[in-house]
Order: structure tokens, then C-alpha cells, then sequence
């Protein structure tokens, strides 16, 4: 069947919008078409057993037998309907076409029932029968002839994902919610099965596919019509599942219409409700949604890290509540089969990101630790940097990440960083965001799709061959160069030492001082003693008489050390000694201990580089907080040689706290195939503006005229 046939049927199908136009919003257009649609293809498949279907349920009346095995054998399909009835039958009784309608529907399977009721089909029958519009709908879909022998499970699916993507356009909902752009999952499936060619058209080939975050199937049908494209005779089983229930219906209707086993396609939460808890697969291929949180499920994930750790899907690290993207990951990860001990078995994964989970969080943060996990494993492949402006629902930069644990040899311990953000056309009508889209080849068009994966599969050459062509698109990296140390770099405290009005104002408001005055004061007035003895909450007119003595006998210290205003010291020693004086001269005890020393030092202590280097307990330099600094070290680096060289130069007393390093993991993409361009002489720059500033005048000129 030729592309022209499938637009044909498609147009046919959607024609019913003009017939919903003004009862219908055109964002509701697909909710009628696209569960008559799944109806019509399931009433056409049905149709060669229709009678022996009948047949056996009549013989089986009353029997209390499980009659569903002896029906799906009838029909021949993994679905049935027990009635005699058509849209055609229906259509010619108008009088009760939405109870008939309704009877047929109830008459199917309860999966293939599960589905439509998912579309709300019910509330749509009752809709169009009071808008008198549901004999004419259901007389357009008779006419539709979806007829296996016509339209084969393969074209069905592109007919049906056709009036998807049309529902979608038409929704004011992005359409990316629903639709994965068709050229960008063909590239993706490229990448993720092409190393497998070989072993896919071996006779017998037989390979499961899984999407956590299926949306309509786009993902799946692509993976299924690749395998197939290598090896016709290849059986492929997909599973899916998702948590919209309309996009999970239509899903499960295109698994349906294309003869999958609709039961593989599970409802829920890939992250609180694990619909293929124990399974595992060959290829797992998925596109979350970007940058969306998981508060949700948070307290089943938290849990499950929390019980299971290694032994769950969570086990390498959580990553921030406001992005779930690593969760996705995980959870494929944990998907993977087993490789045996002959090298065989094995998985393959391939997922779409935004930037952030390349680098976002910091050293030993979830995200780093789940990318530390990931590289120590050798399980990332490549990366695969897209243009922006390529899907429907964003115009950021996404990426493929293609993971494997199965990695060929001369990969191993390796990742590829592929640049093919400039490998683009621009659209001539823009879809929501999507202004860009990839070439396949076709129309004189260029081949992207092709050049990618060529270059994917040749890229540790090109990166090894520096007069190759692409050489500047694709480089190699160890796992460990993707790891650091994040070092502490501390440097010594040195102060001297100076009275202010602001640091004999800093230091009277210090809680020493405040505390060493309440002491004071509170014995020459015991029923405020007793309160605060007691540790009841002072009133707040109790709490403000406290303050008031208080402040009194603050002020007292403060006027004992304000001569010494403007006074400067360059050893602690000798400011102490100064102020101590200052006050016991005035006729009042020096405050001790620990605490107030500290308050002194910190608040008449003014920062210099020549000052007094301050020291801890034990005699080592205290470190000054207001100088540390921080330091990426690669893990292969030693950190005192790193100090040495590229510290000490410049800071010569500078040391590393090895008490506060860290490891951490990241993939700075876009810094590694950075190129530097230098800016434009300034001569060049001058002359330009010179001749649009000749241009303006002249224009000037004309109007003046």
C-alpha cells in the first residue's frame, strides 16, 4: 500500500470532523474519530469468524466453563465479539443505533472494551445521539474498509498514528504530549538496534521491547517496524506503559489494530506501580517528559530506595523532586537482561534528555552519584546531541543517551560524544515548537537520519582519524574522565584588630555580652529571675522589660570601652589586653569563656593579609570561610600535585581539607566540542557601521526630499 492509500483512508476517517463542527470543539474532533476508527479496524478483523464466534457462544450458553479461551480460539485473535451485530446492521436501524451501538460495545472482549471505555465512549454515544449527529458518523465509518486483506497491521498503524498526530494538532494541548516526532524515533531506533543487524536476521529472531513512558506507542511501532525491515519474518513482542489513561488507550488501540497482544500495555506509574515488575528486555527506549517532578510518588520511590537500596531500581541515588528524567533511567536500567557468562543476553537502551542530567547536581548529589553508577558499570555508550527546536513540545537541546550492557569490546571502558546539532531542515510550517526536523533521504532531501547512524557506527574511527571528514563531530573519552575530586581549598584567617563605632555596637549586641549582662541584672529583680529560672515564655511585656535592663547594663560595658574607639592592634593578645583594661578600669568584670572571646575576635577582628594568622586548639592554621574556594579535580589527577601547580602559584599557603573532598560525575557536552571564534577586527566592525550609517542618511535623505 502506497503512502497517497494511507492519506486516503486517513482523510476519510477524518472527514467525520465535518460533521462534528459546531456541536464539537476541534480539540474534541479526535475523541469521536479515533475510538470509531479502533472499532471499525476491530469490527474488519473480526468479520472472516464473526459467525463462528456466535456459534460457540451459543453452544456454550450456561456452561460454567472459562468461555473467553474457547472465544479467542474461534476468532483467531487474542480479541472478540460475542453479538452479530455491525455498524452496518446498526446504521440501518436508526431508531436504536446508540442502544445498539452501546450493546455491540458491551459485546467485546473486556480488553478490547477496557480500551474504548477508556475514550469514554459511552459519554460520546450519548453526545452524538442528542446532537442527532451518531447515524451519520456511524454511516461515514461503514464505508471505511479497513479489511485486513486491504490494509495490512503495518499501514494500519500509520493510518492510525495519521489521525493521531491530526488529533493533535487540532488539541490546544502541545502535541508533544501525545506525539514523539516520527524522524526523531527513527534516528533513536537506528541507534539503539543497529548494532544488532547481524543477529536480527538470524531465522528465528525473536526480541521484547519496552517504553515506561509510552504516550500513544510512536516509540514502539518504530522499534517494531525496524526489526521487521531487517528481518521480516522476526517476531517482535512490545510493552509499554503509561499513566495517561487517553494516550494509553490509544496506545493500546494501536497495538491492537496491528495484532500485538494489547495486555503487554499497562496503565499506572512506571515509579509507584511497576506494571513489568519481573520482567526483562531486549530494547528499552523511552521519552519522559522533560524537567517534571515526581512530588507524586515521591514517598514510594523514597521508600523503595530506602528498603531495597541496590537490590531495587533506585539503589544509585535520587535525583532532585523537581526533575524525574534519572528515575526513567533507572528504572530501564533495571530492566536490562543479565549478560551470561559466554557473552551473551544483554540490553540495549536508549532514552531522551534535556541538557540537565548531563550535569545538574553536585559532587556526591543523586544525580552524580546515578551518573557515577551508570559510567563505573561501562554501561553508556554515546551521547547524541540533537538540534534544538526538534520536538514539538520544547525548542531547548535535547540528547539520545544509548546505553548497553552488552558493549562490543573495542567499546569497552569507552563513551562517544556525537555533535549532530547541525544536522537539520527548516519546516515550512512550524508545529509548536518544532521549527526544525531531521532529513531521511526522501524528496531530495538529505539523508540525517542515514549520515547519523553511519557516523554512530563509524565513530570510533573518525574519532582516531584526524583528516577524516567528521572528525570534529565525534569524540572518545574514558569512563574516568568524566569523574572529578571536588576539593576543598582553604586558606588562613589572618585579622587585625580595630574599634569601631560599628564593631563596638557589633560586639554589644553579641549574645555573650547580652548574656553576661542579663546575669547581671536579673538578681536585683527576683520575680523576673524566677520566670526565666523556670524557663516559662516570657509576656511580651516581661520580655521587653528583660531587654530594657539588659540594654542598661550593656551600655554600661559599651561606655567603659568607646575610648578606645578608633584604636588598632595587630595581635589578639594586645587587643585584649587593651579592652580587658578599658573595662575592669571602669569598675566592671571582664566576661570569660570560650564564647566571648570569640565574639570579640570576630566582631573587632578586620580581615588583612598582613594580620595576625589565627590558629585553632591544636595549633593548625584556622581556615578563613570568606577565602575557600573549590576545585574540580579529574579522578586520575593527584590532588596535591593539582594543588601545586595550579594553586600554589598564586596562593602559596592555600591547603586541601581531605576531610571535605568528594567524587563526583558529569558530562560537560558542549564544553568538549566548544571552538573558539574570535571576535571580529575592529576595523571591519567600524567600516560596517560607517556604511549603514551612509545607508541611514541616504534613506534619511529621500524622505526629506
Amino acid at each position: 500500500m502506497n503512502s497517497s492509500k494511507h492519506t486516503e483512508l486517513a482523510n476519510h476517517a477524518w472527514s467525520v470532523a465535518d460533521l462534528l463542527r459546531g456541536d464539537y470543539k476541534q480539540s474534541d474532533y479526535g475523541k469521536v474519530i479515533l475510538p470509531f476508527t479502533v472499532l471499525r479496524r476491530l469490527e474488519c478483523v473480526l468479520e472472516p469468524t464473526r459467525e463462528k464466534v456466535v456459534d460457540v457462544v451459543a453452544e456454550l450458553e450456561g456452561q460454567e466453563i472459562d468461555k473467553g479461551r474457547f472465544l479467542r480460539r474461534a476468532s483467531g485473535h487474542t480479541f472478540y465479539n460475542t453479538t452479530s451485530l455491525t455498524l452496518k446492521k446498526i446504521a440501518h436501524d436508526a431508531q436504536n443505533a446508540a442502544l445498539n451501538l452501546q450493546r455491540y460495545v458491551a459485546g467485546f472482549s473486556d480488553n478490547a472494551r477496557e480500551v474504548l471505555e477508556k475514550y469514554d465512549f459511552n459519554q460520546q454515544i450519548k453526545k452524538l445521539e442528542s446532537a442527532k449527529l451518531l447515524y451519520d458518523v456511524i454511516g461515514r465509518f461503514t464505508d471505511l474498509d479497513l479489511r485486513p486483506e486491504v490494509v495490512p497491521n503495518h499501514n494500519m498503524g500509520y493510518i492510525f498514528e495519521d489521525l493521531i498526530r491530526r488529533f493533535s494538532e487540532q488539541s490546544n494541548e502541545t502535541a508533544g504530549e501525545h506525539f514523539t516526532p516520527r524522524e526523531v524515533i527513527k534516528l533513536m531506533v537506528n541507534l539503539l538496534v543497529a548494532p544488532d543487524a547481524d543477529a536480527l536476521t538470524l531465522p528465528g529472531s525473536v526480541r521484547t521491547v519496552m517504553d515506561p513512558a509510552c504516550g500513544t506507542g510512536g516509540m514502539l511501532s518504530a522499534a517494531e517496524d525496524h526489526v521487521k525491515s531487517l528481518n521480516p519474518n522476526a517476531r517482535v513482542k512490545v510493552y509499554g506503559q503509561e499513566l495517561n489513561p487517553e494516550s494509553w488507550a490509544i496506545c493500546r488501540s494501536d497495538l491492537m489494530i496491528k495484532g500485538q497482544d494489547p495486555e503487554n500495555i499497562v496503565l499506572g506509574n512506571s515509579f509507584s506501580d511497576d506494571g513489568h515488575a519481573r520482567e526483562k528486555f531486549d530494547y528499552l527506549l523511552a521519552n519522559p517528559p522533560f524537567g517534571v517532578d515526581w512530588k507524586k510518588v515521591k514517598d514510594d520511590v523514597e521508600a523503595e530506595y530506602a528498603t531495597l537500596g541496590d537490590s531495587g531500581r533506585f539503589g544509585a541515588g535520587l535525583p532532585r523532586i523537581s526533575d524525574g528524567s534519572l528515575l526513567f533511567l533507572q528504572h530501564m536500567l533495571a530492566k536490562m537482561k543479565p549478560v551470561d557468562v559466554s557473552g551473551g543476553g544483554g540490553s540495549r537502551v536508549a532514552i531522551v534528555f534535556n541538557g540537565s542530567p548531563l550535569f545538574s547536581g553536585a559532587a556526591e548529589s543523586g544525580e552524580s552519584n546515578i551518573r557515577r553508577w551508570i559510567l563505573e558499570n561501562d554501561w553508556l555508550e554515546a551521547i547524541v546531541a540533537l538540534p534544538d527546536q526538534l520536538f514539538y513540545n520544547t525548542g531547548i537541546s535535547t540528547y539520545f543517551w544509548i546505553l548497553t550492557n552488552r558493549k562490543s569490546a573495542d567499546h569497552k571502558g569507552k563513551v562517544v560524544l556525537l555533535d549532530a546539532r547541525g544536522s537539520w531542515l527548516k519546516m515550512r510550517k512550524s508545529l509548536g515548537d518544532k521549527r526544525k526536523e531531521l532529513g531521511d533521504g526522501t524528496g531530495n532531501r538529505p539523508n540525517h537520519i542515514g549520515d547519523i547512524t553511519k557516523l554512530y557506527g563509524e565513530a570510533l574511527h573518525v574519532a582516531a582519524d584526524p583528516e577524516h571528514a567528521e572528525h570534529g563531530k565525534v569524540k572518545v573519552f574514558k569512563n574516568e574522565d568524566f569523574g572529578y575530586h571536588r576539593i576543598t581549598v582553604e586558606r588562613p584567617l589572618k585579622l587585625r584588630f580595630k574599634l569601631t563605632d560599628e564593631t563596638l555596637a557589633a560586639l554589644i549586641a553579641s549574645k555573650p555580652v547580652q548574656k553576661w549582662a542579663e546575669e547581671r541584672v536579673l538578681p536585683q529583680h527576683p520575680d523576673l529571675a524566677a520566670v526565666v529560672k523556670a524557663r516559662r515564655k516570657l509576656t511580651d511585656e516581661e520580655a521587653a522589660q528583660v531587654q530594657e535592663l539588659v540594654d542598661a547594663e550593656a551600655a554600661l560595658f559599651a561606655d567603659a570601652l568607646r575610648p578606645l574607639v578608633g584604636s588598632t592592634w595587630q595581635m589578639k593578645s594586645d587587643a585584649t589586653v587593651a579592652l580587658k583594661g578599658a573595662v575592669v578600669d571602669a569598675g566592671l568584670l571582664w566576661p570569660t569563656g570560650a564564647p566571648f572571646a570569640k565574639a570579640v575576635r570576630d566582631t573587632v577582628g578586620v580581615r588583612d593579609p598582613e594580620g595576625e594568622l589565627q590558629k585553632l586548639k591544636g595549633g593548625a592554621p584556622e581556615p578563613d570561610t570568606e577565602l575557600r574556594d573549590y576545585e574540580n579535580v579529574p579522578l586520575d589527577e593527584d590532588v596535591e600535585d593539582y594543588l601545586k601547580r595550579e594553586v600554589h602559584p598564586h596562593v602559596p599557603d592555600a591547603w586541601i581539607d581531605h576531610t571535605k573532598t568528594k567524587t563526583g560525575y558529569e558530562i560537560p557536552f558542549t564544553r568538549h566540542f566548544y571552538v573558539y571564534e574570535p571576535p571580529r577586527p575592529l576595523a571591519e566592525i567600524d567600516a560596517e557601521l560607517k556604511s549603514l550609517e551612509a545607508e541611514i542618511q541616504a534613506l534619511l535623505g529621500e524622505v526629506t526630499e
